[in-house]
């Protein structure tokens, strides 16, 4: 809350004000008497002196000597004008600090005691609204400063399809999307991404995962979430896009055989083509060392300028400039029930959306200025 606005007592404004109401007279008994002023006027009756009437305050001539004498010595200091007093400032620190320490000592409550729900996916959304985004914003907000576009173009309400290009070698478009629809769309609408298995076999992220509202990356799993009304996130290009060299960066690879395509058709939900420039650079793949990868299980190893040469500190990611913008949804409601079974009808709309993410792309490449800034 702002401090109280203080009008100073010698503000121009209210001086002009007061000069332009007429004098007020006083009576002589409470006015200081000029130097050379006569004493009030006197008659004799009865042997008793009886004061005649003063001479009014206008009626005095006013003297130079009086009016020097009226006006502040410059050597007395003048009175200071009183402070803005920071008391309700800080009773509002104050309160709000004991709100969020009540706040979490209820969540900490609720989490000892079990009392908190979690769905069928096991999506908990208490905890990715206190703690997993907490986590997440000042990397969105101060490490990777964030611009996020057309937010506006997500539904207010009822299911849609959001699909984007996938890059960055660990996939934190993925968590960085989820943030921007979490924090910037005006209805606190969450997104619910599809992940691939490797997500759901690793020891602490299937966990992590689950809680933040992830799925498997099926169809069934994603036409279940939107007959809920859910914001479904899908990635297509996969391992394959996230994986690719440096020298192939912001170059969409293929979207696969159009399952996503499909589950809209069949739910008739809105497809919101979304755009991520500056994934790309967070981890230069130079190099690929696929027999470590195929002993370890992963669809590939990465060699960074950084990593492994670097051990752990060449796993942090470099602090690039994103932009994230989600497009012009398209319709699918007006298509028959029997259109998700159409293969030349699926391969349009996905290569439509493609070819609009892969535009966008290079929309945002020109307008950026700098990797990093």
């Amino acid at each position: 809350m702002a401090d109280a606005k203080v009008i100073p007592f010698d503000d121009d404004r209210y001086r002009g004000a007061a000069a332009q109401r007429p004098p007020r007279r006083r009576n002589g008994a409470g006015r200081r008497k000029p130097p050379g002023e006569s004493a009030p006027v006197t008659t004799v009756h009865g042997g008793r002196h009886l004061p005649g009437p003063a001479p009014a305050q206008d009626d005095v001539p006013v003297t130079r000597e009086s009016r020097e004498a009226s006006e502040p010595s410059p050597e007395q200091p003048r009175p200071q004008q009183p402070q803005p007093s920071s008391a309700p400032q800080d009773g509002v620190d104050a309160g709000a600090l004991e709100r969020r320490i009540a706040g979490g000592l209820a969540f900490l409550r609720r989490r000892l005691t079990g009392d908190y729900e979690v769905d069928d996916f096991g999506y908990d959304e208490e905890l990715t609204d206190q703690v997993l985004m907490s986590l997440l914003r000042p990397m969105f907000e101060k490490y990777f400063r964030v611009d996020v576009k057309g937010v506006e173009n997500i539904p207010a309400e009822g299911g849609a399809l959001i699909v984007s290009n996938h890059s960055g070698t660990l996939p934190l478009d993925g968590l960085m999307m989820q943030v921007a629809v979490h924090d910037h769309h005006p209805a606190d609408r969450h997104l619910r991404l599809l992940a691939a298995d490797l997500v759901f076999v690793l020891p602490v992220v299937n966990g992590l995962a689950r809680k933040a509202g992830h799925t498997l990356a099926c169809s069934e799993d994603a036409e279940r979430l939107l007959e809920r009304g859910e914001l479904v996130g899908v990635m297509p290009e996969g391992f394959k896009g996230i994986g690719k060299p440096f020298g192939d960066r912001y170059k969409l690879q293929r979207f696969g055989r159009g399952g996503f395509v499909s589950t809209a058709l069949r739910q008739g939900v809105p497809i919101v083509p979304c755009s991520i420039v500056g994934a790309e650079e967070i981890y230069p793949m130079i190099g690929n060392a696929k027999t470590l990868a195929r002993l370890l299980g992963f669809p590939y190893f990465p060699i960074t300028p950084t990593f492994p040469w670097l051990g752990p500190l060449g796993a942090v990611p470099l602090p690039t400039k994103w932009t994230i913008q989600f497009g012009e949804p398209i319709p699918t409601s007006g298509y028959p029930p029997e259109a998700a079974e159409d293969p030349m009808l699926m391969f349009n709309l996905t290569d439509q959306v493609r070819e609009q993410i892969q535009h966008t792309l290079y929309k945002l490449l020109v307008q950026r200025r700098s990797v990093f800034f």
